[in-house]
């Protein structure tokens, strides 16, 4: 064949390939707005769940779905940011940086249901916590860490050599030069990652059923219980307590998750554009 017949076929499959895709994508999420969109009222988002059927809003699933998510972002950002900063630039590359990341890689692809058993098995029982928003978090924090972890150290180099050579000669210490003119020149692609981290932890289930407990309240302490969004939609749906209601949260947590992924990519043009 000629390359002009090769390109062609190679351009439609390319494009039948994104056209899947695409409708796959549409297809899951106007089945969701169209089954859950006329559960959604401030009724619906701002008050509690009631009665057997679980009837009412989901007020309580959305702040602990956020409480936990701020809070494994508290506990996870300076270790990953940390370790990134001496894998970029302290680290000798060698075979220990090689196993260092190595093992983020790993990380990142353990199941989300075997973090959630570790978790269980490590702070609920072992530490003690008990199911609340600390152990949860702590569970989510590993699948956070190699996102940003990795994002981060791809930031840091990024920024041109250039920029720490001028500051070199300006008798900067190499801290000096980390800390005040490389990091802040990254910050836009770090906090790109940090969001898409956040933006996964939203979605887990498996991770915050074994860790978290499904106790319907407002969480105040890191020690208390909750129940966030992702359970409350799987307990709904499983059980066939109320899927007009699980539709609903289906619909609220995908516009949550998405307003993550809108927030990663607003970051990432502005970093473009600087």
């Amino acid at each position: 064949m000629s390359k002009r017949v090769t390109n062609a076929i190679a351009l439609g499959l390319l494009w039948t390939a994104a056209v899947i895709t695409v409708a796959v994508l549409g297809t899951v999420i106007g089945y969701v707005v169209i089954n859950g969109i006329g559960e959604l009222s401030p009724r619906f988002i701002f008050t509690w769940p009631e009665g057997v059927a679980a009837e009412g809003g989901v007020w309580p699933t959305i702040v602990s779905t956020l409480y936990v998510t701020a809070l494994a972002m508290v506990i996870i950002t300076p270790i990953a940011i940390l370790a990134a900063v001496y894998l970029a630039e302290y680290a000798v590359q060698g075979r220990l940086v090689g196993i260092i990341r190595f093992a983020a890689d790993s990380l990142a692809s353990v199941p989300s249901i075997v973090m959630g058993l570790f978790g269980l098995a490590l702070f609920v029982e072992a530490a003690g916590i008990g199911f609340s928003m600390l152990s949860a978090a702590l569970a989510l924090s590993f699948l956070m860490l190699p996102i940003v972890m990795r994002t981060t150290e791809e930031a840091i180099r990024a920024v041109p050599k250039y920029i720490r050579w001028g500051s070199y000669g300006l008798g900067a210490t190499k801290w000096q030069t980390v800390s005040r003119i490389v990091l802040p020149a990254a910050m836009p692609r770090i906090i790109t990652g940090i969001i898409l981290s956040t933006g996964r932890a939203v979605g887990e289930t498996a991770v915050v059923i074994y860790t978290m407990g499904q106790a319907i309240n407002l969480p105040v302490s890191p020690l208390d219980s909750g129940r966030p969004m992702t359970v409350h939609l799987y307990l709904l749906a499983m059980e066939g307590i109320n899927l007009p209601a699980a539709y609903g949260t289906a619909l609220l947590l995908m516009i949550l998750i998405l307003a993550f992924n809108l927030g990663a990519r607003f970051f990432l043009r502005r970093n473009r554009k600087v």
